[in-house]
């Protein structure tokens, strides 16, 4: 129960702070985390639930005696990463956040190239999400209790689709650190450019964009949270997502810090010069910082830079990964059935009351406000203007859909109403 209500608050932040920004009044909300010291907290947690991914939920999948009456619980948890990596990415954007981070601005930059990781062999390996797993209801919304109601191997399939947006934002969490690398500790520049290499793995980023990909001969993007068909008079404009990563490598190889300390040896070398056959004069015209870039691209083709001279400092390293899995180590079949008896097997009355606060803190008018798009119906996707009158959670064109879903809505509505 502690826990559920220090995720309820990390929602109810989450949506402050998008709602704050919509309109430029984030200062006191940032003031405020500073002023506390929640963003190391943040990250703590954050890793953790990265941990439980990785340790315990697949083992909870794989237990054949575990058959929860729902899946609502573990939805919660595999939720909570998506709401805390949301928040960061809404306030990273200024610098007294990324600087309060401390120390613990090594964990994400290393969670952050996990992230980018998995995000770069998706496309390097053609894999795509498909619209359907990625709805924004089975990512954000408590509305979509078919994520709550479906057997732990099916939520398995989701957690997946979830981990994609999922580094989408540690990719744009990852550029606004960049921004502040003068702000950093010495180890953070270093553990950027040399132990993960990031301006290479960016490259792999512009080279396969995981988050566009040809279907049926279309070409899609993935923005705000589904794909979309691009029109060919927009096939070349960038998306939010391809700048992200080009301000990133900007901020990485272009600052006189950062070229002091990057290796341009052979093989850095050549994957950076990749990407001179990218830079063409319409992405310049779009982001015409790229013309510094195509500069110092053009004079690295010609020159031999000098090997970053060897310092003898004591660095830094991160310690939340490590001591949750020290702390741990052998401990995670014991900790999984502990979860399922005492977290993951609530009975009726505490599933309902799980789902009432579930439902008071996304209130409808949060919801509404936070939404991008007007309301669209659950069965067919045009626009709705109908809700069903019990639960008032799910949209619908008309009382034909509605209908229609009726029988797949029935156990969500029953426990939401």
């Amino acid at each position: 129960r502690r826990w559920l209500r220090q995720h309820e608050c990390v929602e109810k932040l989450n949506m402050h702070a998008i709602l704050c920004a919509s309109v430029g009044q984030e200062q006191l909300l940032t003031e405020l985390l500073v002023s506390y010291a929640k963003i190391p907290v943040l990250i703590g947690e954050l890793i953790s639930v990265e941990i439980w991914k990785h340790k315990i939920f697949p083992v909870l999948c794989q237990l054949e005696d575990f058959k929860p009456r729902s899946t609502f619980p573990i939805y919660v948890v595999l939720h909570h990463e998506a709401s805390i990596i949301n928040l960061l990415e809404t306030v990273f954007f200024h610098k007294e956040i990324c600087e309060s981070a401390e120390d613990s601005i090594l964990d994400l930059i290393d969670y952050c190239h996990r992230k980018l990781t998995l995000l770069a062999a998706r496309g390097a390996n053609g894999q795509t999400v498909t619209p359907t797993e990625l709805r924004p209801e089975n990512l954000a919304s408590p509305s979509s209790i078919q994520a709550v109601l479906v057997p732990p191997q099916e939520l398995q399939k989701q957690a997946e689709a979830m981990e994609f947006e999922i580094s989408l934002k540690a990719l744009s969490v990852l550029r606004f650190i960049t921004d502040q690398v003068e702000s950093l500790p010495l180890s953070a520049l270093t553990r950027m450019l040399n132990t993960h290499n990031l301006p290479c793995l960016l490259v792999e980023l512009v080279e396969h964009c995981p988050w566009s990909c040809c279907e049926a001969g279309k070409l899609k993007k993935f923005e705000n949270g589904t794909w979309h068909v691009v029109p060919p008079e927009d096939q070349v404009k960038m998306t939010k997502l391809d700048g992200q990563v080009w301000l990133a490598l900007l901020n990485l190889l272009l600052r006189p810090e950062c070229q002091r300390k990057y290796h341009f040896d052979g093989f850095n070398k050549s994957q950076l010069l990749k990407l001179r056959a990218f830079l063409s004069d319409v992405l310049i015209d779009q982001l015409p910082n790229l013309v510094e870039m195509l500069r110092f691209l053009s004079h690295l083709a010609v020159t031999e830079p000098a090997p970053p001279k060897k310092d003898l400092v004591l660095e830094q390293v991160p310690v939340i990964w490590d001591h949750i899995l020290k702390k741990n180590k052998g401990k995670w079949e014991a900790i999984t059935k502990h979860q399922v008896k005492r977290v993951f097997s609530p009975t009726e009355e505490e599933l309902e009351l799980q789902a009432r606060r579930w439902a008071q803190t996304y209130s409808l008018d949060m919801m509404e406000a936070l939404a991008p798009d007007k309301p669209r119906c659950r069965v067919c996707g045009t626009e709705a203007a109908k809700r069903c009158s019990r639960c008032r959670n799910e949209w619908y064109c008309t009382r034909v859909c509605q209908v229609q879903h009726w029988q797949k809505h029935k156990a969500a509505c029953d426990l939401m109403a």
